[in-house]
């Protein structure tokens, strides 16, 4: 079927070049109509904007990202995934999990990481089942550990770092989901305190700290909530998780995640808490939430501003998100495949630097490892490239190739098989 925007005898000259010159550059017959030719949009894609009318779309890639092509945006990428040695998960029965890393530390010639740890008798359960040590959820009954590594692959684990504190104290039933912080000599281990067992009020924890003169400890708990959760009637009245800070303006930065809304109509977005001192007080950003999508909350300074892996939940998941006043964040790239609870190694998240230069690598999870009754998390390493500093082609491809098993297991559930089949009876 004839195009009715190509004039026929545009038609016949391209129908003609392309029969007669197969295999070779395809020009426009001279007997082309020139002033069609000229209103096209030109055949190699302009730089720059060019001085026409355009599309709503074609607006958008020069206005709105970096480069018109993803391989020329500093800030679009794939990620490559690689197990990692030195970690136990007593043969994968549930028993053990780890989880939500932290970002990468890097102290004297070391890496550092530290994490969320159950080893519990049982895997999780449900919150109905649950009890003194019986776990309702995977990051139930939870202690923080950590491990260190000289070349980010093989790690070491060096144990607990932060024990659950005794009852009525901030975490008493699970502290989970830490990041750190390193600000003026000292460090510091923010995490989720829980008082109850994760499911039987949606996810009430509130976030706490600890803080030690070095990255091996001994970490001393502040025992009270440096973070609250908000007002009554307020987005995060109940949950803040996964504190992420960082510096800036000489201020600390922490961002965060909250759910909220009524099931099944969850909502997961991202605000942002600022202090002078780590122990606050914290001042919630009036502009909260900052970020409408994502899961674990993951960010990183870059050049002026900060960018965000924006994951999973949300009308703008698996988006890499910039801000250059560090508030108001706008997609800078849409990509496939990123890291569950990403955790970078950030080598500039605490110089309060004003050309951050990005990341390559961290740790992430796996989640839902062991199958039905066996349920634990696995930590794992990604590669990126989200520097200023690299130049990797590979990381810069467009598309994911997957195996069509990948695909089979997205399958249809017996629900929706029958649906399908019931309205094809109905036929």
């Amino acid at each position: 079927m004839k195009n009715p925007r190509i004039p026929s005898i545009l038609l016949m000259a391209i129908t003609m070049a392309l029969g007669g010159c197969q295999g070779k550059k395809t020009e426009i017959a001279p007997t082309a109509d020139k002033a069609e030719v000229d209103r096209a949009f030109p055949f190699v894609l302009p730089e720059e904007k060019p001085d026409r009318p355009l599309s709503a779309a074609m607006e958008r890639i020069y206005t709105d990202y970096e480069a018109t092509q993803p391989q020329h945006n500093e800030l679009f990428s794939q990620f490559k995934y690689t197990e990692l040695k030195g970690f136990d998960y007593n043969n994968g029965d549930g028993t053990i999990s780890r989880r939500d890393p932290s970002k990468i530390l890097l102290h004297n010639g070391t890496y550092y990481v530290w994490y969320t740890y159950r080893n519990t008798k049982v895997p999780p359960r449900g919150a109905a089942m649950s009890n003194d040590s019986i776990p309702s959820t995977d990051w139930d009954l939870s202690e923080i550990w950590y491990a260190t590594s000289k070349d980010g692959f093989t790690w070491e684990e060096q144990g607990v770092a932060i024990k659950r504190p005794e009852k009525p104290l901030v975490g008493w039933r699970s502290v989970t989901t830490t990041d750190i912080l390193e600000w003026k000599g000292k460090y510091y281990l923010y995490y989720q305190g829980f008082m109850e067992a994760s499911g039987k009020r949606g996810d009430d924890c509130p976030v706490t700290v600890s803080y030690a003169d070095s990255p091996d400890g001994p970490w001393t708990p502040y025992n009270k909530v440096v973070i609250p959760n908000g007002e009554a009637g307020s987005w995060d009245q109940y949950s803040i998780h996964d504190p992420y800070p960082l510096v800036h303006n000489g201020k600390i930065y922490v961002y965060y995640k909250s759910d909220f809304g009524e099931q099944p109509d969850k909502v997961r977005m991202q605000g942002l808490a600022i202090a002078d001192d780590p122990l606050g007080p914290f001042e919630k950003h009036p502009l909260n939430p900052v970020i409408t999508s994502g899961h674990e909350t993951s960010l990183f300074p870059f050049r002026k501003g900060v960018a965000a892996l924006v994951y999973k939940d949300g009308p703008e998941h698996n988006t890499i998100q910039y801000a250059e006043d560090w508030v108001n964040f706008e997609i800078a790239s849409i990509t496939e495949l990123m890291p569950y609870a990403a955790a970078p190694y950030v080598p500039d998240a605490f110089t309060d630097t004003k050309d951050g230069r990005g990341i390559t690598w961290g740790l992430a999870h796996f989640i839902n490892q062991g199958g039905r009754g066996k349920i634990h998390s696995k930590l794992v390493r990604f590669d990126c490239d989200l520097s200023l500093d690299v130049d990797d082609p590979q990381m810069k491809q467009h598309r994911v190739n997957h195996r069509p098993d990948v695909y089979y297991r997205q399958g249809l559930s017996p629900e929706q098989l029958k649906r399908i089949k019931a309205a094809h009876t109905l036929k």
